[in-house]
């Protein structure tokens, strides 16, 4: 990209961000350039790029930690503002390119999305790799470092947190017991990844928004869906399918991040700060995603332990053995080396090192 695009694009985004005054993503202003002059005269101002908008991640966790818990934090030194990246008018496909220029000093990213431009961030939730939010731990754990260093070395960018939203999971109109009873079925995907999965499976996929799921399925487009446990009982998913799986198809991964010049302006104890707090944050997130995943599954079955939700009267199928046998076969034979065709080489080489002393399954790079 040219030195003017590059420049178009961000003088085109600043206008319109003092347009729109609920930006997600921003300049440090100049008091954080200026570390000793801030503390002397008036608090540093942040605004940060935050996660997806109207999702409780960011409107009960995410938004108050920046508006509320920070400040305190930093015993008034911070103020910061937030707003959803989704919702500031600025390109997922653009935000690390913002990262690393400084344009957007603090935003947050899902992993899917700058996969598109940079697939080796996808290992961390590839298709049939997480069934269950441990195993989406000990994946984050094992990868998190080689993350890091991505994000240091190609984009000047200090990772400060990983974030999950719930699992997506497989609903089906018609009752299925095991991942090779969907084959022939028209699904429901969102993602590239998940459609190599389905197709794998000999299952149809089929690209359809999260608003047209119901209707497709009372039309008969598809059969089954992938989406997550509790928003497809908010959309009354519950009430056109018989059948949904406790197997994680994926998740959501994002991660918070800090233009590497933007993070070092801060004084060191902002800095000891901040990260404390986004630690706590983390594990809150966290917490948050598989509660959500299992109130799901409660709310679909009936279960009296439903909360926030409507309740139905499906079938919650377990995970199997047998299952787990069928998705490391997926993995090996087709989500592994689909990945590797898009990365490079240097990702078999990524996932031998990190990944495959612990799940046991090695990628080839012919």
């Amino acid at each position: 990209m040219s030195h003017h695009i590059v420049r178009y694009r961000i003088e085109s985004w600043m206008a319109m961000a003092r347009r729109n005054l609920t930006i997600a993503a921003a300049l440090l202003l100049p008091l954080a350039l200026n570390p000793a002059s801030a503390e002397e005269t008036s608090p540093i101002h942040l605004r940060i790029a935050g996660g997806l908008g109207g999702v409780i991640q960011y409107t009960q966790y995410e938004a108050p930690f920046w508006t509320e818990e920070v400040p305190r934090l930093t015993e008034g030194r911070v103020r910061a503002e937030i707003a959803p990246f989704d919702q500031s008018g600025i390109r997922g496909t653009e935000m690390l390119s913002f990262m690393r220029l400084g344009v957007v000093p603090f935003g947050t990213l899902t992993l899917a999305v700058a996969a598109g431009d940079e697939p080796e961030m996808g290992a961390m939730d590839l298709p049939a790799l997480n069934p269950n939010i441990n195993v989406l731990q000990q994946s984050v754990t094992l990868l998190r470092p080689r993350l890091e260093e991505l994000l240091r070395d190609r984009y000047n960018v200090q990772l400060l947190a990983v974030y999950t939203y719930p699992a997506q999971v497989m609903f089906c109109r018609d009752p299925f017991t095991s991942l090779d009873d969907l084959s022939g079925r028209r699904i429901r995907t969102s993602s590239v990844g998940q459609s190599e999965l389905m197709q794998a499976l000999g299952a149809i996929p089929v690209v359809i928004s999260f608003s047209g799921i119901v209707k497709a399925i009372n039309d008969r487009v598809v059969e089954c869906a992938i989406t997550g446990s509790m928003s497809g009982n908010s959309i009354g998913l519950q009430a056109v399918t018989s059948t949904v799986s406790r197997q994680a198809i994926s998740w959501g991964i994002s991660f918070f991040g800090a233009n590497m010049a933007a993070w070092r302006a801060l004084p060191p104890e902002i800095r000891s700060q901040l990260q404390a707090g986004l630690q706590k944050l983390e594990s809150r997130i966290w917490q948050v995603a598989q509660q959500q995943t299992e109130n799901g599954f409660a709310c679909n079955a009936g279960l009296p332990s439903c909360t926030d939700g409507t309740p139905g009267r499906m079938v919650v199928l377990d995970d199997s053995v047998r299952d787990q046998r069928r998705r490391d076969a997926l993995l090996r034979d087709t989500v592994l080396p689909k990945w590797i065709q898009r990365c490079g080489s240097e990702c078999a080489e990524v996932w031998n090192r990190y990944v495959a002393p612990t799940r046991g399954i090695v990628a080839r790079a012919d």
